[in-house]
């Protein structure tokens, strides 16, 4: 029988039938999270590295990082960010493979076309995650959780990774589920669950919840969305601002974000980390006039609808610490970041090992302006 559906907001839908009858069904949300996607492919590509501690990431010697580390790597405390020189001393026999960006987008365009064999609502978060909506999927039964179950079976069979799965009925629960069991595992939160499975969450889980937050509700004695439930909305909005919403709802289990294709990008950046220290002024401006032409050339690869709707720099200095402005401006030029360079600098003469800029996009009426999550 032919039937009607309509999305709500509150984590469910609604089914319309031809003869008027209605009723009320839960979303099924799935997150896939591919397990340390650039290293295990470097795994794949040379298996002489199954089971040895292995990073993606820059060279030691030119101040790189670690863009991620495989399983073996983590035992040592290695992590993604981490400098490749702390990594090395942490760990002598870690295997620092230079980063392949090509061939991890690759890989992720295999990926994503796995996902839409399945539903065509699919939200990249990521080259290495997702969130799809499979509420009104046929495949498996309409089980979401056959249907991640299969999902992985066919990232496996096709492309030899792993991929940790999140079932749920909204974004925040199959996020937070897709971690549950990694690697190479899956996580499955009914509606009758979700009030057990969110109470000792801590905190850092919730969308919105940085270092300086979660720092400040732990000074109140929060840690976890159990200690969250102790406040009103109005008490928490009063604490947080507008987070205090997210807080509220997050806390009893609560997303009513939908999953979003095609999500419109926000900005887009360059920026390089120095060998050698910038020094003086001159010497950042030398570097500045280098980095402008990689920033119009990854516009142009962007294509040509982009509106420009501000300019931003970012400093950061030998001590690790950052500093960055942002300027409303509808026109790129490097006028306008010689001068952000030289408010910057006055602000803090420290040698500097990284510069970065870029510009923020302008939505037009019919973007939706998504928060990232996590």
């Amino acid at each position: 029988m032919s039937k009607y559906v309509i999305m709500t907001d509150n984590c469910s839908i609604v089914i319309i039938n031809m003869s008027g009858n209605f009723n009320l069904a839960p979303r099924k949300i799935i997150h896939i999270d591919m397990d340390c996607f650039y290293a295990a492919i470097e795994m794949r590509e040379n298996p002489q590295l199954a089971n040895l501690p292995v990073a993606v990431g820059g060279r030691a010697d030119r101040r790189g990082v670690l863009c991620t580390c495989n399983y073996q790597a983590r035992k040592f405390g290695l992590h993604s960010a981490m400098a490749s020189s702390v990594a090395l001393r942490k760990c002598p026999e870690l295997i620092l493979v230079p980063v392949r960006m090509d061939l991890y987008k690759q890989v992720s365009r295999k990926i994503q076309q796995i996902f839409h064999n399945y539903t065509d609502l699919v939200e990249p978060l990521a080259l290495d995650e997702a969130f799809l909506d499979v509420s009104q999927s046929d495949i498996a039964q309409g089980s979401a959780t056959l249907i991640a179950e299969q999902i992985r079976q066919d990232i496996w069979q096709q492309e030899q990774l792993t991929a940790s799965a999140g079932v749920s009925v909204n974004k925040f629960i199959a996020k937070v589920a897709s971690g549950w069991n990694k690697p190479n595992g899956m996580c499955v939160v009914p509606p009758d669950k979700i009030e057990v499975f969110v109470q000792d969450l801590p905190i850092s889980k919730i969308f919105g919840v940085g270092k300086v937050t979660a720092n400040k509700m732990e000074r109140a004695g929060i840690y976890t969305c159990n200690d969250l439930r102790r406040y009103s909305l109005i008490e928490l909005v009063h604490k947080f601002g507008k987070l205090g919403h997210q807080l509220y709802n997050q806390a009893r289990g609560i997303d009513n974000r939908m999953v979003i294709p095609n999500r419109a990008r926000k900005s887009i950046s360059v920026e390089t980390t120095y060998i050698t220290d910038l020094i003086s002024l001159e010497q950042a401006n030398n570097a500045l006039t280098e980095l402008y032409p990689k920033l119009k050339s990854r516009i142009s690869d962007n294509g040509r609808d982009i509106r420009v709707k501000s300019l931003f720099f970012k400093i950061k200095y030998n001590d690790f610490h950052s500093t960055s402005m942002e300027q409303a401006n509808t026109e790129l030029n490097i006028s306008t970041y010689q001068q952000m360079l030289e408010l910057l600098y006055a602000r803090t003469a420290k040698p500097i090992r990284l510069l970065g800029i870029g510009i923020n996009l302008q939505q037009n009426e019919f973007s939706l302006d998504i928060p990232e999550l996590f």
